[in-house]
């Protein structure tokens, strides 16, 4: 709905600040405006701004000791019943609203509006939900007001005049339809608020969104536990040292050998301080005294390292197929992505290290992009040191730097690229996957193509990651 009387829009915007559950204050009236403003900026309707405030305030957790007000005077005391429990109960219960309200919780004060412009943009579409336009002059016009003068004025329109008939139509719009709702936000809107990608302009956010959807498409494709090796697939020997060896378990037993801090606190008892040498010295020469001894299992961690090689040419992959719902390359970036998670949960108990390694053409980088998207999606594990996103000369540099990292682990490596080019690295298994079109070909560890078992392209893609898991557990 379109508001072009300016009177008319002022009076929405007032009386709205008593139609939320949370009881409007003048300390929070300016936060509101500029949330309403961010909205409307962004070319949104704007909801009821009391149903905007509810949300910001439980959202960053500011709602904390509020007491649930009662209805305004001339508002509907069952529309307001409903609203309480249909739809700010739904969005309490959400996890994912959870999460999303945490992430922006940590953002900048100035960053907030437009965090939470995103968040109720993603709701309104999932609901199917509209709004009221109208020009954010008058918000601006607002905020420059006393916010007392503001709250009393909305107020006494409630009370005095009827209800606004499109603020009462959109409580209804937005009880009936998050009833209908299952779940007001997805995880992928929480994940965009916690890496930013939210206030990121649009063709990144896009790909971040076509990348953790493809992502999710392709491991609800995978086994929950880790497949059977397939027979015949190529190892490399390596004389690498154990990452850890350290005693597991409690004391075990008592034995008359050990150390002198696992010494039974009794023996103590046959020191005498005025003669040398007392019984302790005695039974200490003849091993009479007594030890815990330790359980003797040792607990090892392998040093496991996966190199994913991502050729300058795959910038040809860069199109969209008939049979493909994304671009090739958000098909390479999920793929990688889903395995790096999978192999994450599979083999956590080992020291694991992904390399993420974007091969420069030149003096460019002509994948500047999709890198500085891997350092969006991975941040938590470069933060802890699993996982690392950089840059090299050539392929032959890459295939150096497994060789070198061979010395110390066992190293898997994946090409991405349209034509495969990386010579074999000494003490390495490589494996290469081409996406010179829309169905993408995989060649094993012994440069011999491999056939994957699919009836369509996309199912080939999944059958890819699949086989590389195979290869790789």
């Amino acid at each position: 709905m379109e508001l072009r009387d300016l009177d008319e829009a002022r009076r929405y915007v007032l009386q709205g600040f008593w139609v939320g559950r949370i009881a409007p204050r003048a300390d929070t009236v300016g936060p509101v405006l500029d949330w309403a403003n961010a909205i409307l900026g962004n070319g949104d309707p704007l909801p009821p701004i009391g149903f905007v405030a509810d949300i910001g305030q439980i959202a960053l957790g500011l709602d904390a000791g509020r007491q649930d007000r009662p209805p305004s005077p001339g508002w509907p005391a069952a529309l307001a019943d409903n609203y309480l429990h249909h739809v700010l109960g739904k969005f309490y219960a959400d996890p994912a609203f959870e999460r999303a309200g945490h992430a922006l919780a940590r953002y900048a004060p100035a960053d907030r509006p437009r965090g939470l412009a995103f968040l109720l943009r993603q709701f309104r579409e999932r609901a199917g939900l509209g709004g009221v336009e109208f020009s954010n002059a008058v918000i601006r016009s607002l905020r420059q007001m006393n916010p007392n003068d503001l709250l009393a004025e909305g107020a006494a329109s409630l009370a005095q005049d009827r209800p606004h008939p499109l603020l009462k139509s959109q409580i209804e719009e937005l009880v009936s339809a998050v009833r209908r709702l299952p779940d007001v936000l997805g995880p992928e809107d929480a994940i965009a608020l916690e890496q930013r990608t939210a206030l990121a302009d649009l063709s990144r956010f896009i790909a971040h969104r076509q990348i953790l959807a493809q992502t999710a498409r392709l491991e609800a494709h995978l086994p929950l536990r880790p497949p059977r090796p397939p027979v015949g697939r190529r190892e490399v020997p390596t004389r690498v040292l154990d990452e850890d060896q350290y005693p597991v378990g409690g004391y075990t037993s008592i034995s008359n050998r050990g150390s002198i801090e696992s010494l039974l606190q009794s023996q103590l008892a046959y020191m005498e301080p005025e003669e040398s040498p007392d019984l302790f010295d005695v039974k200490f020469v003849r091993d009479e005294l007594f030890y815990y001894s330790r359980d003797e299992n040792q607990f090892l961690r392998r040093r496991r390292t996966f190199l994913f090689a991502f050729a300058p040419d795959l910038t040809d992959a860069r199109r969209k197929d008939e049979e493909l719902p994304c671009q090739r390359i958000v098909l390479v970036c999920a793929a990688t992505l889903a395995i790096v998670r999978r192999l994450s949960a599979w083999l956590g108990a080992d020291a694991l290290r992904f390399e993420l390694v974007f091969v420069r053409s030149g003096a460019t980088e002509p994948l500047a992009s999709e890198a500085e998207l891997f350092s969006i999606l991975l941040q938590e594990a470069i933060a802890n040191g699993t996982a690392a996103v950089s840059h090299a000369a050539s392929i032959e540099a890459v295939a150096v730097d497994a060789e070198r990292s061979a010395r110390r682990a066992q190293v898997q490596v994946l090409e991405w690229a349209v034509t495969p080019s990386m010579p074999e690295p000494p003490g390495a298994v490589r494996i290469a996957l081409r996406v010179a079109d829309a169905r993408p070909g995989l060649t094993d560890g012994f440069g011999r193509p491999v056939e994957l078992d699919a009836d369509d392209t996309l199912d080939a893609w999944d059958a890819a990651v699949r086989t590389v898991l195979e290869f790789w557990v």
